[in-house]
């Protein structure tokens, strides 16, 4: 009688340190998002930054595509475990200035750093599934991220809310760079090996690692009003140029297969951080709820995330891809609906929190999707160029976004801000029917 082998989970031995540690430094992301999503009103209040607050956001973001370009190719030539060392201690340090910060300013710039971090330390993370898992454990282990946003997402915003109103905003901070340190203990025995001899550098690297500094700075300038006439277009023209070498080709025009995929991450990114970043100020200017208890909104979004990315991943092969892609993207545009909806009627509360639970699903069940996607179709050695990709969509979609809202709430319309989500809502669901493989009666050059 032959034994039966036991099938292998991302739990298993071989993995089982890589899934600990990488699950421990998403967690950790997860919880500074909601925390400073949270926490933003006391802080802005307190630093007398009203004017900087789309920025405190968009800033992040935009350092996140330097941080996504620069990690991809370092991983693909050197091997992801430098990068992702790296990535950890530039974000430990955007949390060290922001938490000890005294102006907006310098807020300002240490949400920059932790934006340049954390977005070379999630390139790094992805390169580092595609080398050690098996392609079949990538979803499961993606929805595994997901859920790593339902701890923090249950006691994040709360516990934020409270230390800000007991304690200081700054802890908030300055006790994230002690679990930092925690998780990167955990993470650095899993990486241990995957180093390679170094590869040259490939031609147009320099060229990305320009153009996504230059994606940076016109974000940033975008989120400024001076000369809003003469600075945004400028600012749209230099980020549409820049990002275009530094995602597959095809993209801008939504070709089918992985340009489409990249396209759509950028889209519901805009979404739901172009929306998420208002509802808390939205509680608390217009109901006067306190930070811990507007933060209940955001736990309704990610625990929904997680949940559904968890269902999607246990039941990847009964829930078609495409089925997978219209139902997230159209409970992504219905929640921006809804939050338009509260804004513009001046709904109970509750409403909000009810349609950010729905934004909340549609994310978690089309971003494993898309990740999975995108190592798919990547081919050997493509990787690192594909992944940051992914998350140059996401930090462009969302910063460009929070600029462009941050333009429209200089004179305090919530409704212009969730009119703009919900427009952006529309091309999410349009765009979530190409991102299947290309037709073989077609070519789409």
């Amino acid at each position: 009688m032959t034994a039966t082998v036991p099938e292998q989970t991302i739990l298993s031995k071989p993995y089982l340190l890589a899934t600990v540690g990488s699950w421990s430094l998403v967690f950790l992301a997860a919880f500074e998002s909601l925390a400073i999503t949270t926490v933003m009103p006391v802080i802005a209040a307190d630093l007398d930054g009203r004017g900087l607050y789309s920025l405190a956001f968009s800033a992040t973001l935009a350092a996140g595509v330097v941080g996504t370009v620069a990690a991809g190719s370092w991983s693909d030539r050197r091997g992801p475990t430098v990068p992702l060392f790296a990535s950890i201690g530039v974000f430990a340090l955007g949390l060290a200035v922001a938490g000890t910060a005294q102006s907006m300013d310098v807020f300002v710039a240490g949400r920059f750093l932790q934006g340049l971090g954390a977005g070379g330390e999630t390139v790094a993370l992805y390169v580092v599934i595609a080398k050690i898992y098996p392609a079949r454990l990538h979803t499961r282990l993606f929805g595994a991220f997901a859920a790593a946003w339902v701890l923090p997402s249950l006691v994040g915003p709360f516990a934020a809310g409270v230390v800000a109103d007991l304690l200081s905003w700054h802890w908030v901070f300055l006790g994230v760079v002690v679990l930092v340190v925690v998780a990167t203990a955990m993470v650095a025995p899993a990486v241990r090996g995957l180093e390679h001899e170094p590869a040259p550098t490939r031609p147009g690297e320099v060229r990305r690692v320009a153009a996504s500094i230059a994606v940076a700075v016109a974000v940033v300038a975008l989120s400024y009003d001076w000369y809003v006439i003469v600075v945004a277009p400028v600012a749209l023209v230099v980020i549409v140029a820049a990002v275009h070498p530094l995602v597959p080709a095809g993209t801008y025009r939504a070709r089918r297969g992985l340009p489409a995929a990249i396209l759509l991450c950028a889209a519901a990114g805009a979404v739901f951080f172009g929306t998420e970043v208002y509802l808390p100020l939205l509680l608390h200017d217009h109901y006067g709820l306190p930070a811990w208890l507007s933060g209940i909104t955001l736990t309704a979004a990610a625990l929904s995330w997680a949940l559904a990315s968890n269902l999607q991943g246990r039941y990847s092969e009964q829930l078609s891809e495409a089925a997978a892609m219209w139902i997230g993207s159209v409970l992504l545009a219905a929640g921006a609906v809804v939050e338009l909806a509260t804004a513009a009627l001046t709904l109970p509360p509750v409403v909000a929190a009810v349609g950010w639970l729905a934004a909340g699903g549609g994310m978690g069940t089309l971003y494993p999707r898309v990740a999975a996607l995108v190592l798919a179709l990547s081919e050997p050695g493509e990787e690192g160029f594909n992944v940051s990709a992914k998350g140059i969509a996401d930090s462009v979609g969302g910063s460009v976004a929070l600029a462009l809202t941050g333009l429209l709430f200089g004179s305090g319309s919530f409704v212009a801000v969730f009119a703009f989500s919900t427009l952006v809502g529309v091309t999410v669901v349009l765009i979530a029917r190409r991102t299947g493989p290309a037709r073989p009666a077609r070519s789409d050059p």
